[in-house]
């Protein structure tokens, strides 16, 4: 008989966790649980979703504008980027624009940003210290989360439509990029001059995520046979990451949301089982993981 986690678990019972369905998500609930580590898999979204929303007051970078802090950037590159980014980044989180539209609009924005950084130089150590410098937080216990699932052997992929330079080096500063991790994300492209050209392989913005991206891959070999996915992300493309995921039976998917809250939660209850309001810890996903290893 299946057991009711929703009301077992205590994380799940706080005033900031939206659940819209309670029965379909018991039942992928039981499925993971019930499940063994050897079954599971993480995939998750890196800007906003690992690292925290916003501390203290002030929101966090993302990658991207982490990369944007580094000293030998030209004004004319930092002007350029912050065009851009006001001129898009509202469009994102707009729940009124439609998905088609919107996929256009990010290609258009990852696109634009692409070719700004045509002809900077701008080396890996530079990264890593403007990184260190700016000290963007993870989430609250996402260190021991990764521990957990490195003990357990279980992969867990960061796909990010944000920067990977960045997105490397900040989980190396907080000792987290461990061998069951991988990035798939916009990697910077140098010529044998050191000078940036573009990016490796096919531009990866926030609609078009998905494991499709790994398909005929090494790490696909690793995960073709793990039929349970727990998903982690906050934009409602996000959601959309575990698309090419045909071989799973529970797909669990856990939204972060703090901006516009009243607005955009009910898309986000339509589109993810678990919503977090406000939430900048691991404890709900570290509260589902534990119960693995007690069942």
């Amino acid at each position: 008989m299946a057991r009711n986690f929703v009301n077992e678990i205590n994380e799940l019972n706080k005033p900031h966790v939206h659940i819209k369905d309670p029965e379909k998500l018991n039942a992928k609930l039981n499925g993971i649980i019930n499940g063994s580590f050897e079954q599971l898999q993480i995939v998750s979204d890196f800007d906003l979703t690992i690292t925290k929303q916003h501390e203290n007051g002030k929101r966090h970078l993302s990658s991207f504008r982490m990369f944007g802090y580094c000293p030998s950037l030209t004004d004319e590159y930092k002007e350029k980027s912050h065009q851009i980014y006001s001129k898009y980044h509202p469009m994102e989180y707009d729940p009124t624009i439609p998905e088609n539209e919107k996929r256009e609009l990010m290609q258009e924005w990852w696109s634009q940003s692409e070719k700004a950084l045509h002809g900077l130089m701008v080396s890996a150590k530079e990264i890593d210290e403007a990184v260190a410098n700016l000290a963007t937080s993870l989430r609250d216990g996402t260190k021991e989360l990764f521990q957990t699932l490195s003990e357990h052997d279980v992969p867990v992929l960061i796909f990010s439509a944000g920067l990977g330079n960045t997105v490397v080096s900040v989980l190396k500063h907080y000792d987290v990029y461990l061998p069951n991790v991988k990035v798939i994300s916009n990697f910077l492209k140098y010529d044998d001059s050191g000078i940036i050209t573009g990016f490796k392989g096919p531009l990866i913005h926030v609609l078009n995520k998905n494991e499709y991206a790994i398909k005929n891959s090494e790490y696909y070999d690793i995960v073709k046979n793990r039929n349970n996915v727990i998903l982690l992300g906050d934009s409602l493309g996000d959601a959309r990451m575990a698309d090419g995921i045909e071989h799973a039976n529970h797909i669990l998917k856990i939204g972060f949301i703090f901006e516009k809250v009243e607005g955009n939660l009910p898309a986000y209850m339509d589109t993810f089982d678990i919503v977090l309001e406000d939430d900048q810890t691991m404890d709900v996903i570290r509260a589902i993981i534990s119960r693995i290893k007690l069942t």
